[in-house]
């Protein structure tokens, strides 16, 4: 069904497709099992997985998928003999002698290995060329941020991969002649939206790809209606499966959690778990509307940023794109003169040239429907798309009253990459220069060079290697970054110095 040609050029890009993969499984899953202790949210989502593990009922603001896969991976692995810590709270503290995170972080590193190679095919699908995409790819595999976030039992390395997923499945739908192959995308592209929306709300941004579909088959009803017969089967067979798993283990009430145990379920929904009714499809609704009404319940708990205070790990959304504020995840000293540190620090390089790329593009977008452009863009339709992802997912987020942190970031960064990649290949002329295909892989190359380089540099800071403090200091560039080294005194430029 999915025959390889054998030329070199395809035996080129499968080599590169697997240079990537390569470089990721070093960049992320090398010594993923450290730091041996809890960071950020790891003691929310690491207390969340034993209850899977016990059977015990919970409610938590985010869908399911990201925590069940989090405790597959312990159940999977099995490295503790003992599991059962934290079934009786939500946020895990103390660590018993020997507890380890192997098993747990396992399913989240490697979605966050297996998007470097996806986001390639991506790259490989909007620029036509194999080495472009391989080049584009170091914006992944090279950033500290993600890095640092992705490498932790977090939710963010499932959305990115079912975000990356579903992105792959909409260009393959675009191009794909063959009735046959068509389907198979339908379904990949359905499964993976309906992972992305059972694993963080943020993620709904992603149905923006289904009206751009209907735009792109409206003049083949046919295969228009057989696009939403599959992909919609595909989605709710996952999206029902995905929260039906999660109430089917939810099955025991353990009353020292909140509310008795009970969380905020509804009194149909306690006579449901009181009669052991979980498994049954027919409560499904019930169990549903309680869940999701849970979030905002959640949600309204959850204080709002306050940019005055210089503990404040918040940041708001339109600092994201030039990397403010960075969160300190954790810190330990070997011998009171170094510190190692786990640090929520993108790479300067990738994420400033990315939110160019989106400013570039919004000039072009602009560009091409006032004026009169001597070369027409290429791919309109298609920046017009991911335009629309970016700035939907960052107007949607400015709304949002509660505090946000730098890693609400990560899926608008990744549809940066995929602007970034359809403006290089948009720019013919910069200008006295014609922009050659030669001059363009040049330019690729430099930037790849760059990224590396300022990864290098912000490698301590991800990798919780020993630095000093005046080695920190050199890597606090930008105020707004408010990066602090922990004999450092803690200032914000938001602030005002008494």
């Amino acid at each position: 069904m999915f025959r390889l040609s054998q030329s070199p050029a395809t035996r080129q890009s499968l080599l590169l497709l697997c240079l990537i993969t390569a470089i990721g499984l070093f960049t992320y899953v090398q010594r993923y099992n450290a730091p041996a202790a809890f960071f950020w949210d790891e003691n929310y989502h690491i207390a969340s997985a034993q209850k899977y593990q016990h059977n015990i009922f919970f409610m938590e603001q985010h869908p399911p998928l990201g925590k069940l896969l989090i405790a597959a991976g312990e159940g999977l692995l099995n490295r503790n003999p003992v599991d059962n810590q934290f079934i009786g709270t939500d946020y895990g503290t103390e660590l018993p002698p020997g507890f380890s995170f192997v098993g747990y972080r396992f399913f989240p590193v490697l979605f966050a290995w297996l998007t470097a190679p996806l986001l390639f095919l991506i790259f490989w699908k909007l620029t036509r060329s194999d080495v472009a995409a391989a080049l584009l790819s170091s914006l992944y595999i090279f950033d500290n941020a993600l890095i640092v976030h992705l490498r932790g039992a977090m939710l963010e390395p499932m959305l990115l991969f079912f975000a990356a997923s579903t992105i792959l499945a909409f260009l393959l739908l675009k191009d794909e002649q063959n009735d046959k192959r068509f389907g198979w995308w339908s379904i990949l592209f359905g499964t993976s939206l309906g992972c992305v929306l059972t694993t963080k709300v943020v993620g709904l941004v992603l149905i923006l790809t289904i009206p751009a579909i209907v735009w792109m088959l409206w003049p083949r009803k046919d295969l228009l209606a057989r696009f939403a017969g599959i992909a919609g089967a595909a989605f709710l067979i996952t999206y029902i499966g995905v929260w039906q798993t999660h109430f089917a283990l939810g099955s025991t009430i353990n009353p020292v959690l909140p509310d008795q145990g009970y969380y905020q379920a509804s009194p149909q929904y306690k006579a449901v778990l009181g009669a052991g009714k979980t498994r049954s499809l027919r409560w499904f609704p019930v169990m549903l509307k309680d869940s999701l009404a849970f979030v905002s319940h959640y949600n309204n708990g959850v204080p709002r940023l306050d940019m005055c205070k210089v503990e404040e790990n918040g940041s708001p959304w339109f600092l994201w794109p030039v990397g403010g504020r960075t969160i300190n995840y954790r810190w330990e000293t070997p011998d009171g003169g170094l510190y190692q540190y786990l640090y929520l620090q993108s790479n300067p390089v990738v994420w400033w040239i990315s939110f160019a790329g989106i400013i570039a593009a919004v000039g072009l977008v602009l560009a091409s429907f006032v004026t009169d452009m001597k070369t027409p863009l290429q791919n309109r339709p298609m920046l017009l798309m991911f335009l629309a992802l970016y700035f939907g997912y960052m107007g949607a987020i400015s709304q949002i009253d509660r505090v946000m942190y730098l890693y609400h970031y990560f899926l608008p960064l990744l549809f940066s990459f995929c602007v970034l990649a359809l403006v290089v290949f948009e720019v013919r002329r910069i200008g006295p220069w014609n922009v050659t295909p030669n001059r363009r892989l040049g330019a690729l190359l430099a930037l790849t060079f760059t990224v590396f380089a300022s990864y290098e540099f912000y490698r301590p800071l991800s990798n919780y290697e020993p630095i000093s403090d005046g080695a920190f200091a050199k890597r606090s560039i930008l105020n707004v970054w408010e990066l602090h080294c922990v004999n450092c005194a803690k200032t914000s430029p938001f602030v005002e110095k008494p």
